[in-house]
């Protein structure tokens, strides 16, 4: 047996050996608790843009999973998206917070590139066979491209219109059989406001007035966006109303009796009552020339894509930009909601958009375009108001 002496010594020892272990737990402890551990942020890109928030944030969501870069969206209202967008780009022209610009036309770009707010890119292949991306869907000095198209069209309710009385031209909305029940988005902001200035490019200003004149005249009903033109349209409190393909779309999945027409132009008609020449004189149609040469069918309205200059993030800029405008992109925007015409054509079948397709489109020239919109602005508040 051990003697009391002994058990003092062994009680001794244990208490000893859990005071060493007990400092040494302490000292590792108070160790971590003073280390910092530092965990890399992550990688983040800004995006501006005037889509449609649903879409935005499909293909943003996709872009994370395939490059694990976050994409922080600031969109617009859809009274101003566009426009206000556009002005918020130009006012931090100096000091960007931007790394991409998405818009869904491409007016509002090319006036960006030519404040000088865009940077110039590369183009990113065509296709699998690396062909260059086509001169008529880019700027000249990459500063933007161009992809997924929508059109301009005649929206009806086809509850109370005859397939057989839609009208089909521009002209034919200030037919006295439709006063006080035509509909159109105020011409100030989006892609009524390309509209405009496209109109203006292809007949001259003097036909853009005598047009809206007519409207007005026509006793035409002002909205706040096309949204708005197609849901009084599929509630009856119009007949017909121009808007992009998107928001018929968007009104038949809400089960409103909404559909549309392209524009076909008459022989002989400009597409728009009183068209000019380019030199500004009045338009005959001749033997050599007919009016359906100028307007060409519906007004197609690409989406547009540039990286901003000066952005926070230029890494990340760039590969945004170059995953927006891929082919699986284009592809998923018109499987989407927008069902956007892809310009690559071996995409429009592949898509499957039976029922959402696009006849050819009248080509516009946006830097025209471009040109002819301040006088066009200006022609549109005089006549309509703003």
């Amino acid at each position: 047996m051990r003697t009391a002496r002994e058990w003092a010594l062994s009680i001794s020892a244990v208490v000893v050996l859990l005071a060493a272990v007990a400092a040494a737990i302490a000292a590792v402890t108070g160790r971590w608790d003073r280390v910092a551990v530092k965990v890399p942020a992550p990688r983040t890109v800004v995006l501006y843009s005037s889509v449609d928030d649903p879409v935005l944030r499909a293909v943003a969501e996709r872009f994370r999973q395939q490059m694990n870069i976050i994409v922080e969206i600031v969109g617009d209202t859809e009274a101003t998206k566009t426009t206000g967008l556009v002005q918020r780009l130009l006012a931090e022209k100096d000091s960007p917070r931007a790394d991409v610009w998405w818009s869904s036309e491409a007016l509002g770009t090319v006036m960006l590139a030519r404040a000088g707010v865009l940077e110039p890119m590369p183009s990113p292949p065509f296709d699998a066979d690396g062909n260059a991306w086509p001169a008529e869907h880019k700027a000249a000095d990459g500063s933007w491209h161009a992809f997924a198209q929508r059109a301009r069209v005649i929206a009806y309710n086809s509850k109370w219109v005859n397939v057989s009385d839609v009208p089909r031209s521009l002209e034919s909305l200030v037919d006295p059989a439709w006063k006080g029940r035509v509909g159109l988005a105020r011409p100030q902001f989006g892609t009524t406001r390309a509209h405009m200035a496209a109109i203006a490019a292809r007949h001259g200003h003097g036909a853009l007035r005598r047009w809206l004149e007519a409207l007005k005249a026509n006793d035409v009903r002002l909205y706040d966006g096309n949204s708005t033109v197609a849901r009084a349209v599929g509630m009856g409190e119009i007949d017909v109303g121009l808007v992009d393909t998107d928001d018929v779309w968007s009104a038949q999945r809400n089960a409103w009796p909404v559909s549309l027409a392209f524009e076909i132009p008459a022989a002989g008609s400009s597409g728009v009552a009183g068209a000019e020449s380019p030199g500004g004189a009045r338009r005959q149609p001749d033997a050599t020339s007919s009016g359906a040469a100028w307007t060409g069918g519906p007004l197609l309205i690409p989406n547009t894509v540039a990286v901003v200059k000066g952005a926070p993030h230029p890494a990340e800029a760039r590969l945004l930009a170059e995953f927006l405008l891929a082919e699986h992109t284009e592809k998923l925007l018109a499987t989407m909601e927008q069902h956007t015409l892809p310009i690559r054509p071996w995409l429009v079948e592949e898509a499957d958009l039976k029922g959402f397709m696009i006849p050819d489109g009248a080509a516009v020239d946006w830097e025209k375009a471009a040109d002819a919109l301040p006088e066009a602005m200006k022609i549109c508040e005089e006549v309509l108001g703003n």
